[in-house]
C-alpha cells in the first residue's frame, strides 16, 4: 500500500460522500449480520428449517466482504491510496 506523500484535501462535499457510504455500509453489514442472526434462532428453535437456511447463511460472509470491499475502494480512491 502506498501512501499519499503530501496532505490530502477532502471537500465537504467529498467527506459527506465518504460519510453517506460509510454509512451505507454499516447499514448493509448490520442488515446481513441480521439475517445470520435471525437465521441462526430459527434453526435453533425449528432445526427442520436448517436446510433452507444453510443457503442465506453461507451467502452472508461473502455479500459483508463484498460491501467492505467496495467501501475501502471508495476511501482509498478518496485519499489517493493505491495499492
Amino acid at each position: 500500500m502506498v501512501l499519499p506523500d503530501k496532505p490530502v484535501t477532502l471537500s465537504a462535499q467529498e467527506i459527506a460522500d465518504l460519510n453517506s457510504k460509510l454509512s451505507a455500509m454499516r447499514h448493509d453489514i448490520n442488515n446481513n449480520l441480521s439475517l445470520i442472526m435471525a437465521g441462526v434462532e430459527l434453526v435453533r428453535l425449528k432445526p427442520e428449517t436448517l436446510n433452507r437456511m444453510v443457503a442465506t447463511l453461507s451467502e452472508q460472509p461473502a455479500k459483508i466482504s463484498g460491501t467492505m470491499t467496495n467501501f475501502s475502494t471508495e476511501f482509498e480512491k478518496a485519499l489517493g491510496i493505491k495499492r
